[in-house]
């Protein structure tokens, strides 16, 4: 795998071949990954994965024209020809009058600052190995665990380097670690499948297998014997390993690309309450050993933390350079990048602001809800924002934790569902996107 030196310069480097062909601008993106997976099965081992890759993307300017192109053959060879291809297809693309690289006074300048993203580590699979199998050990150990879908281990290390024909290089490499258990409880047609898992940057970061399992085997046994519910509107609280399914929904309901061209549920919410103002959404793009942590976009622009809601209030829109020309306002440094396509937008580590009540006190008052640890499906409208996605976890009555429920479907709309939002206490910062238990009265829930 190239070093960071490398790999800054191979992008530089295509992005100079494209202007002395007659690009106008260019810019080129390099990413090159190595991973290994270990996954092991009833105590036997079930595979080991290795894979490398490099790839190297090309978007091409011929004044408002342009096409993008990617390649994995790095040879010098086939770089000539992805800039000649790329060179041809802008020429027969059509005008796009919001089309370019953004404006170079927006560039992030200075150096880049170290934000810990990687320990420079590279476990062999015998350690991966072993701990997959301690985690599926554990799992399996728990009373009630009948089956087993695996423990996993993996380790990755990957670069990424950005070059524009108009000043900016900027390159970021980084670790990461994941492991794993998936176990079942019960038997016959009463088994329930659950799992626990966990991800860093840095080897030291990560849980115990052995944590890691036991919580995945007591996470399956406590589902066996669901029960039926009867459809009715209801509260209805999210763990937060599901609960951040919603910060999805409103990422993409303010994307710059939805909301140019009209097709978002808040379409009109800009500087309006769109949450309870006990509720905010902050992203922090320089969260040291952040999964998503970076100091500049995909298009070279600096990234900063702000919160995207503020007290209940949409503060922003995530905008690249294109969207923010549509929409004749400033690009946010919410730019995403892959080697194939445009660029599109997307957030960083984000988190909802933790509540003033316990997950308990949080329950308390509710006579007769569920609370959901698993989603199912992808039944939402991002035009209406109408949701409804099958769901499992628990009756909650009289304020207590029930009996398991499976099989049933939550429905509501997102513009309710946020302002009825009401978060917990218990943020934990350990994922991507973290959540605190979430509280939303007034769904519909669909049983027998």
């Amino acid at each position: 795998m190239l070093t960071p030196n490398e790999a800054q310069e191979r992008a530089h480097s295509l992005v100079k071949a494209a202007v002395k062909s007659g690009a106008s601008t260019a810019d080129a993106v390099y990413i090159c990954d190595a991973t290994t997976q270990v996954g092991m099965r009833l105590g036997v081992l079930e595979d080991v994965e290795r894979s490398e890759g490099e790839t190297i993307g090309l978007r091409y300017f011929d004044g408002q024209r342009s096409a993008t192109i990617s390649s994995s053959d790095m040879s010098d060879d086939a770089l000539t020809k992805l800039v000649e291809r790329a060179g041809h297809m802008a020429k027969a693309a059509p005008e796009d009058p919001y089309a370019g690289l953004a404006d170079t006074e927006l560039l992030m300048t200075g150096a880049i600052p170290d934000l810990d993203l990687g320990d420079g580590g590279e476990p062999e699979p015998q350690i991966l190995r072993d701990m997959a199998l301690e985690a599926e050990d554990a799992a399996r150990a728990v009373d009630g665990v009948t089956n087993s879908e695996g423990g996993g281990a993996s380790a990755a290390r990957a670069c990424v380097a950005l070059s524009t024909s108009h000043g900016f290089d900027g390159c970021y490499s980084g670790t990461g670690y994941g492991l794993s258990a998936s176990v079942l409880a019960g038997e016959g047609s009463d088994m329930q499948r659950d799992y626990a898992s966990h991800s860093v940057r840095h080897f030291a970061d990560l849980e115990s297998p052995a944590d890691i399992g036991r919580r995945a085997g007591a996470r399956a046994v406590k589902r066996m014997n669901p029960v039926s519910i009867k459809s009715g509107a209801m509260p209805v609280i999210y763990d937060p390993r599901v609960g951040s399914s919603l910060i999805g929904h409103l990422l993409g309901a303010i994307s710059g690309q939805a909301i140019a061209r009209q097709t978002s549920f808040l379409l009109d919410a800009l500087d309006t309450q769109v949450f309870d103002s006990s509720v905010s959404v902050h992203d922090n793009p320089h969260l040291p050993r952040g999964l998503r942590s970076k100091s500049f976009d995909g298009e070279g622009l600096p990234t900063s933390a702000r919160n995207i809601v503020d007290n209940g209030r949409l503060t922003t829109w995530l905008l690249n350079a294109a969207t923010a020309r549509q929409l004749d306002l400033v690009p946010t440094g919410h730019a995403t990048r892959g080697a194939a396509g445009s660029p599109g937008t997307g957030a960083s580590n984000l988190h909802i602001a933790p509540g003033e009540v316990s997950p308990a006190q949080l329950m308390a008052d509710i006579k007769h809800g569920v609370y959901i640890n698993e989603l199912i499906g992808m039944g939402v409208n991002g035009v209406t924002g109408d949701y409804s996605r099958g769901a499992s976890g628990f009756l909650i009555q009289d304020g207590e934790l029930g009996a398991a429920v499976s099989g049933i479907t939550i429905a509501g709309n997102l513009k309710d569902m946020f302002a009825a939002m009401v978060p917990a206490d218990d943020l934990e910062i350990r994922r991507a996107v973290n959540v605190p238990t979430l509280r939303i009265d007034g769904m519909t829930v669909a049983g027998d």
